[in-house]
């Protein structure tokens, strides 16, 4: 699936209208460079699990992970400081997977090949202005492979 939008209010309702369709156990592997919507994207998906307002969704640059209770269960991680794959070992990452929540990883692209095949990957490119080219590509296995 490939979409443009126009702005970030737009990436927010795109993300908002999918994630209303999402079921828990998804992963989401979220690449794109610094300023692309990721983070705005996960903002909308926030919202369309119906987390609660009183949580600021931001990136979880320095904590590597953020959670927000909901009707599903939000688990956010960010990879851009990780040192290693151990570290994010380190942190559950694997517990998380299966606590029946939506798992959200931006700078999915320092996960290793064979678990993104595992994962839906969302990939962000920035054009002009506010404009992003938003793919979603599903897991290898959904794709037959």
């Amino acid at each position: 699936m490939l979409l443009i939008s126009h702005s970030p209010k737009e990436t927010r309702q795109f993300a908002a209208n999918l994630a209303k369709k999402m079921k828990p156990g998804t992963v989401l592997a979220l690449i794109g460079d610094l300023g692309s919507g990721k983070t705005t994207f996960v903002q909308g998906l926030a919202e369309g699990l119906g987390i609660s307002k009183k949580y600021y969704v931001n990136s979880p640059t320095f904590t590597l992970i953020n959670e927000y209770e909901g009707k599903i269960p939000l688990f956010h991680f960010d990879l851009y400081r990780l040192g290693s794959v151990k570290e994010l070992a380190d942190l559950g990452f694997e517990e998380y997977l299966e606590k029946n929540g939506i798992v959200v990883v931006e700078w999915a692209e320092k996960l290793p090949p064979a678990e993104l095949q595992k994962m839906v990957v969302v990939r962000f490119s920035m054009l002009a202005g506010e404009k992003r080219q938003i793919e979603i590509v599903p897991p290898l296995s959904v794709r037959g492979g």
